[in-house]
């Protein structure tokens, strides 16, 4: 039986691997207060699929790479945030354009 997590996406500057970040909660063991962790699991995504801040279901594959022993199974939800400012970008980038073809 193979195990899957669900984890957000935190880098996708490599080809076909992102970073993803896996909250846990675990009771200390000394302390007996309960902890927040996080598991950092370098995944194999074969098409390119996930960006940064998507949440994404991954499950144990067999080692791609030295770090890499997790593949995507699918977005879960992905972050349109990060599209919306890249398009915000694009059109003050697209506007500040057309102001200065306008002056000349």
């Amino acid at each position: 039986m193979r195990r899957t997590l669900v984890g957000v996406v935190t880098s996708d500057r490599n080809s076909k691997t992102r970073r993803v970040d896996v909250k846990r909660l675990f009771q200390h063991q000394m302390y007996r207060k309960i902890v927040r962790g996080r598991t950092i699991c370098y995944v194999h995504d074969e098409n390119n699929v996930s960006k940064v801040g998507d949440t994404v279901e991954i499950v144990e594959s067999r080692p791609h790479s030295k770090t890499k022993r997790w593949e995507l199974v699918r977005v879960v939800q992905s972050n349109d945030e990060v599209d919306s400012q890249l398009i915000r970008e694009d059109q003050k980038a697209a506007t500040e354009a057309a102001e200065e073809s306008a002056a000349e």
